[in-house]
């Protein structure tokens, strides 16, 4: 089977929305996980975000990139300009794209407000996975 790695900078919002996305939308055809260049813990907002579209991705943990995973992934996805800089070099067969995604981690405000923004980020995450299809 396959393998996608989805990157940002700490594993709490974006990379573990597209690996929840991704275990359910690409199941079958893709091993998927997540990391980050660092592990920051997983963002409560993310996890009610996804729970809203029936996704739950409270079980997930927050981790820092695996060298050996990466080297034999099929497909890297960058989800911010931080994690595309910084991601070590990749092997020649990996596919890599560039998903350039607001952060909502840094979305300001009520929480009601920052929750608009993790919907947005949720939504676009989740047309970008299932085109990967």
């Amino acid at each position: 089977m396959k393998k996608i790695y989805f990157l940002c900078t700490g594993n709490s919002c974006r990379s573990q929305m597209a690996e929840g996305y991704g275990k359910i939308l690409l199941k079958g055809k893709y091993e998927v996980r997540s990391a980050g260049i660092e592990k920051h813990g997983m963002n409560p907002y993310a996890v009610k975000a996804m729970a809203e579209d029936g996704v739950d991705i409270s079980k997930q943990m927050s981790k820092i990139i695996d060298p050996d995973y990466l080297k034999s992934a099929d497909l890297v996805v960058t989800l911010c300009g931080d994690a595309r800089d910084r991601c070590p070099a990749l092997p020649p067969q990996t596919k890599s794209l560039h998903w350039p995604l607001i952060d909502p981690a840094q979305a300001q405000g009520t929480p009601e407000q920052k929750m608009v923004v993790f919907r947005q980020v949720r939504d676009e995450i989740k047309k970008l996975v299932a085109g990967l299809e």
